[in-house]
């Protein structure tokens, strides 16, 4: 018996051992998935952030809690699945201040000139001027403040989503994944930087 107890211990142990050292890595599959969520409700005005799928009950979670067998299963294979599936924190009073102010700027000064082409996404997930000439020489300073505020939520944005996360280290390859994401959503008829740098009208 201690035998059996000692190899179980032992499989534990290296297991969680592997889950740690999967779990520095990038989630970028899931970072995606969560910046898709974020993205479709600025663009599409969709109203609040959908909410976390609910925790499953603890009467399901107990399921078969009286088997050895069963005991070890549950031990070792959701700590695996877990690492392969993180759960990505992206919602936080911060970001949901972020999301509302671009859903504002989106319906407001900052959709008009992306429909106007004055500007489009950048590669690097933020937003540039890209024809000035198309904005009225009246209009310049609001279109320019729009675009300052705009880049200033969005680096805000990927900065609170690794702290959030902690792993502070992921700012710039969370920005990365969003870029990619900006770029998939924008709307017909709007440009965006495609690999090389040069504007592209989707």
């Amino acid at each position: 018996m201690r035998k059996l107890v000692y190899v179980i211990l032992t499989t534990m142990a290296v297991a969680l051992v592997g889950c740690v050292t999967i779990n520095v890595y990038f989630p970028e599959a899931a970072v995606q998935k969560a910046a898709d969520q974020f993205i479709g409700n600025v663009l599409d005005q969709a109203g609040p952030a959908a909410k976390p799928a609910p925790k499953a009950s603890p009467a399901a979670s107990n399921e078969g809690a009286g088997r050895p067998s069963a005991m070890l299963l549950d031990l070792l294979i959701p700590s695996a699945q877990a690492a392969d599936v993180p759960d990505i924190r992206i919602q936080t009073s911060a970001t949901e201040a972020i999301r509302g102010r671009m859903q504002q700027r989106f319906s407001g000064i900052l959709g008009t000139l992306l429909d106007s082409g004055a500007v489009g996404f950048t590669q690097d997930g933020m937003v540039a001027m890209r024809d000035a000439p198309k904005v009225p020489l009246s209009q310049r300073a609001q279109a320019n403040a729009a675009v300052a505020d705009e880049n200033r939520d969005r680096a805000a944005l990927y900065r609170e989503i690794a702290i959030a996360n902690d792993h502070p280290e992921w700012e710039s390859q969370v920005r990365a994944t969003f870029a990619k994401g900006w770029i998939e959503k924008a709307h017909a008829g709007w440009y965006y930087q495609n690999v090389a740098g040069a504007w592209v009208k989707k």
